[in-house]
């Protein structure tokens, strides 16, 4: 065993390890890519990283045989005890959350990134203290960002997982001047920087001299900006908060790669940060965005209008009714949203779409790029379902088909389909693409309630002439038009 430890073969294979690792972690991305390869591409991503742990393994027990102040022994029982209590850990929250929790603990495990990334910044300056010449600057220089952006990371998510959880009121935080807050942060944080590479003094007996204090200043201002830009941000746009989130903890992880001198750590962290940012440009323009408002937490000014407009009366329908409907229509179009998720009306609704199919109605699932409150999250449901790919179409390739839909079930969406968005220029929601189901022949709305969505603008969709609403629990209900289906 030690003679293979200290055999100097090892490193290549640990690099080799990383490499095909690196290439497991690319193709899950590919492979997450479609609702068809999304399998395999969660097996590519866990083999990926049962390869980084054991290579990671093999790599800190050659560091301990070689001598680095600890013992063999005392170095495998740490990472084992570690990874022992991470595993129980994740076991247990895996199989107790429910889909509608999983955006707030996605946000969650981005906060451990970025605390993670601090603590390393901080370990990595207190072990080897400050930088001299052309490296050491550029070690420094890792430090701070990697402190920075774990740190921003960290309260960021907390924020975000408060907000989503409901443990934290959705309206933005709107501080006076708030914007020339954030810009003093950014400012003070760049002047703090200089100081800290620049620093080189050391007290007497080697401890750290003033250097500690810009990284400490630094991680304090970094905490309360990544608060205040997720506080400043209103619940009806935290799909892309988390999101952008999932961005920053890969650049903290990439940071933490380099501080560490981990290559694999650096790779996985960019294809995260890279990938995440990616998705919330592809989101920003879904809910037509900016993107630099979204890193600035710069929007989520959608206070809720006051509700003076009169709309008139809305009209309700039965389940029975609404079953007679369905049963004479030729096409059929679902628009699920978080209130699906809450209600877990996946199955009847999967249920409900394999009969009207079995009767020859063309049935088809319209999903919003920021249904629910996480990226793919209805499509993951609809997935868990067993409802087929190829009948779960984007926003974009359902709604010109819209205007010669029979009928359109609205399950538990509210934002997503307002035509506010698209017709009151006045709206906090103007020019957010929604899908226009107000163009098809007859709208049934699944709601519990006339109550606002989550962004706190009320829809005129439910006033319409040809929107009936259907009031109760979402599951207990397609339940009720499942069993009314004449034969």
């Amino acid at each position: 065993m030690s003679d293979l430890l200290t055999s100097d073969r090892l490193p290549g294979l640990i690099q080799a390890g990383y490499i095909v690792a690196a290439i497991c972690f690319i193709a899950a991305l590919a492979g997450l890519s479609k609702h068809e390869t999304a399998k395999r591409g969660n097996i590519a991503g866990m083999v990926g990283m049962g390869i980084a742990l054991l290579a990671t393994f093999a790599l800190a027990a050659r560091n301990a045989e070689l001598g680095d102040g600890r013992a063999l022994g005392v170095t495998l029982a740490i990472i084992l005890v570690a990874m022992a209590v991470g595993a129980v850990i994740g076991a247990w929250r895996a199989r107790t959350v429910e889909m509608t929790g999983m955006p707030e603990l996605i946000a969650m495990l981005h906060s451990f990134v970025g605390l993670a990334a601090v603590l390393v910044g901080f370990n990595s300056y207190l072990e080897h203290g400050p930088g001299h010449g052309s490296l050491g600057t550029i070690h420094d220089v890792e430090v701070y960002l990697g402190v920075f952006i774990g740190a921003v990371t960290f309260t960021g998510s907390i924020v975000a997982n408060l907000k989503l959880s409901a443990k934290m009121k959705s309206a933005p935080l709107t501080l006076p001047g708030r914007h020339l807050l954030n810009l003093a942060v950014l400012l003070v944080s760049a002047g703090l920087a200089v100081w800290f590479v620049a620093d080189e003094s050391l007290l007497d007996g080697g401890d750290l001299g003033t250097g500690i204090v810009p990284l400490v200043a630094m991680t304090v201002l970094a905490l309360f900006l990544g608060f205040h830009l997720v506080a400043a941000i209103g619940g009806g746009d935290m799909p892309v908060v988390v999101s952008m989130l999932n961005s920053y903890s890969g650049w903290a992880a990439a940071a933490a790669g380099f501080m560490l001198g981990n290559d694999l750590l650096i790779v996985t962290g960019a294809l995260v940060g890279s990938s995440g940012a990616i998705l919330s440009y592809i989101m920003c323009k879904a809910m037509n965005r900016s993107f630099v408002s979204v890193i600035a937490g710069g929007f989520g000014q959608e206070a809720p209008v006051s509700d003076d407009t009169d709309y008139g009366e809305h009209r309700e329908i039965t389940a029975a009714d609404a079953a007679d409907l369905l049963a004479h229509a030729g096409s059929v179009v679902i628009t699920p949203g978080y209130g699906m998720a809450v209600a877990q009306a996946q199955y009847p609704v999967a249920d409900l779409t394999a009969k009207l199919r079995a009767r020859g109605v063309t049935v088809r699932f319209g999903i919003h790029p920021v249904a629910g409150r996480l990226p793919g999250h209805m499509n993951v449901l609809l997935a868990e379902a067993k409802v087929p790919y190829d009948i779960v179409l984007e926003m974009d390739e359902i709604n010109g088909d819209l205007p010669e839909t029979d009928v359109v079930l609205v399950i538990g969406a509210n934002d997503t389909v307002n035509p506010a968005a698209a017709e009151d220029p006045t709206s906090p929601i103007a020019g957010m693409p929604v899908l226009e189901v107000w163009n098809a022949r007859e709208v049934i709305v699944f709601k519990r309630s006339m109550a606002t969505g989550y962004a706190g603008v009320q829809n005129p969709l439910f006033f319409r002439d040809n929107t009936s609403m259907l009031f109760g629990d979402a599951k207990a209900k397609v339940e009720e038009i499942i069993h009314d289906l004449p034969e």
